[in-house]
C-alpha cells in the first residue's frame, strides 16, 4: 500500500488507526491518508485483505438503494459519459504506452466515499495523486463510475493504465468503481453503469465479456472490494453486460460542454 508521505506494505499509523481516520475523514466527507487499491488515491480505506489466489464464487450480495439507469438498448436514448473537461481534470502529462486492448479489470477506489455528491471532487483527487506523488502522465484508470452510475471519462484507452502493485495493466481496459466495497454496498445504478461502460469496451475492442475480472485476479490486493468482487464471482456482471450486448449496439457518446458541466454542477449539488 501507497501513502503521500511514505511507501510499502505494512505502515504503522502513528496516533489512529486505518479504520479510525477512514471514520473521521468520512464524517467529515473528506478522505484520509491511505489506500487499499494501492494505486488509487492517497485516500483512507479499510486494510487489504490477505491476498487470495483461489476465491470461491459467494451468490450476489444485495445492492444498496439507488437510482437505476436504464439499460442502454436499441433505439433508446444513448447512455453518456461526461468528458474529462466537465469533472476538472487536469491536462494528462506527456507520454504514456499505446497498448491493444484484449481484456476489460474491475477496480474501486478503496475510500468510502459517502455522499454522491463528493465523487468529482475524488476524482480530482485521485489525478492529483496519481500525477504528482506517482508521477504518471494521467488518473490510472480510463472509466469512473460513481454510486448513482454516472460514468466519467478517465485516461485515453489509447494508453495503458498504471498501477503500484504487482501486475502489468498494459493490455486492460480499466474502470473505477467510487468507493470501498469492503465497507459500503455496490448501488444497483453504479453496477449497471460499470456493465454498461465495459459492454461499451466489448463491442469497441472485440472483447467477449469472460475476459472481465477484478484486479485481485492479477495482484496481491483486496481491490475491486469484497462486495463489488461478489458480482464478479457469481456472474452478475458478466450477465448484465452480456444482456446490453443482446439488445443492440451501446451507444455510450461522450457530453461535453455546458451540458456537461450542468451535470457535474446537479451530482455536486446532491442532485
Amino acid at each position: 500500500m501507497d501513502t503521500q508521505s511514505s511507501r510499502g506494505s505494512g505502515t504503522r499509523l502513528d496516533a489512529l488507526s486505518r479504520r479510525q481516520l477512514m471514520q473521521i475523514g468520512g464524517s467529515l466527507g473528506l478522505a484520509a491518508t491511505l489506500g487499499a487499491c494501492a494505486e488509487n488515491t492517497g485516500s483512507s480505506s479499510a486494510p487489504a485483505a490477505p491476498p487470495t489466489s483461489t476465491i470461491p464464487g459467494p451468490a450476489p450480495l444485495p445492492v444498496a438503494a439507488g437510482p437505476s439507469l436504464p439499460a442502454p438498448m436499441s433505439g433508446e436514448q444513448p447512455m453518456v459519459q461526461i468528458c474529462r473537461q466537465a469533472w476538472g481534470a487536469a491536462p494528462a502529462r506527456p507520454g504514456g504506452r499505446p497498448h491493444t486492448i484484449t481484456r476489460m479489470t474491475l477496480h474501486h477506489s478503496a475510500v468510502v466515499l459517502g455522499e454522491n455528491r463528493l465523487a468529482p471532487s475524488r476524482l480530482r483527487q485521485h489525478q492529483r495523486y496519481h500525477q504528482n506523488d506517482h508521477g504518471w502522465i494521467d488518473i490510472a484508470y480510463h472509466v469512473g463510475v460513481d454510486r448513482n452510475g454516472n460514468i466519467y471519462e478517465l485516461r485515453t484507452p489509447d494508453l495503458a493504465g498504471d498501477t503500484a502493485t504487482n501486475y502489468d495493466p498494459a493490455g486492460h481496459f480499466l474502470v473505477l468503481c467510487e468507493g470501498d466495497f469492503d465497507q459500503e454496498p455496490v448501488t444497483d445504478a453504479q453496477l449497471t453503469g460499470a456493465a454498461t461502460a465495459f459492454a461499451w469496451a466489448a463491442q469497441q475492442f472485440h472483447l467477449a465479456s469472460g475476459t472481465l475480472g477484478g484486479h485481485r485476479d492479477f495482484a496481491d490486493t483486496s481491490c475491486p472490494g469484497a462486495n463489488l468482487y461478489a458480482h464478479l464471482t457469481s456472474g452478475d456482471l458478466h450477465t448484465r453486460i452480456d444482456a446490453l450486448l443482446a439488445g443492440g449496439p451501446v451507444d455510450l457518446q461522450r457530453l461535453c460542454g455546458e451540458e456537461a458541466a450542468t451535470k457535474v454542477a446537479e451530482i455536486e449539488a446532491g442532485q
